[in-house]
C-alpha cells in the first residue's frame, strides 16, 4: 500500500510545530518582537543579512565597509540577551531541520549513492 507523502509531510509539520525546539524558538521570537528596542535591532540585523546574501547570490562584490557594518551589527545583537537567545534557538532549529533533511533524503541517497561518500 502506497503512503501519501503529502499526509506524511503535514504530520511532520505538526511534529515540528509541537517540538520543544520550535516552541522555544517561537517563545523567544515573540519576546523579541514585543520588545521595541530588540525588535528594531533584530530587524536591522536581518536586513543586513538579507542584503549581503542577495549580493552574494547575484555575484556582486561585498565592500569592506559592508563587512565592517555587518560585524558591528552582529556584535551588537549578540550582546542583547534576548536576541542572543533567539539566535541560539534559531541555530538549534536549523540543526533539527538539517537532520530531518538527511533522513528525508536517505532513500534517494541509497538509490543513487551519496556523492560525498568515497567508493
Amino acid at each position: 500500500m502506497a503512503v501519501n507523502l503529502y499526509d506524511s509531510a503535514y504530520e511532520l509539520e505538526k511534529a515540528i510545530r509541537n517540538s520543544a525546539e520550535y516552541t522555544e524558538l517561537k517563545k523567544l521570537y515573540d519576546a523579541v518582537n514585543s520588545d521595541e528596542s530588540a525588535k528594531r535591532m533584530f530587524e536591522s540585523f536581518r536586513n543586513i543579512q538579507l542584503q549581503l546574501q542577495e549580493k552574494q547570490m547575484t555575484g556582486q562584490e561585498i565592500t569592506q565597509e559592508e563587512v565592517e557594518q555587518a560585524q558591528k551589527t552582529v556584535a551588537l545583537v549578540q550582546q542583547h540577551e534576548l536576541i542572543s537567545k533567539l539566535m541560539e534557538a534559531e541555530q538549534r532549529m536549523s540543526m533539527v531541520i538539517g537532520e530531518l533533511n538527511q533522513v528525508i533524503m536517505k532513500p534517494l541517497e541509497e538509490l543513487y549513492g551519496n556523492p560525498n561518500q568515497q567508493q
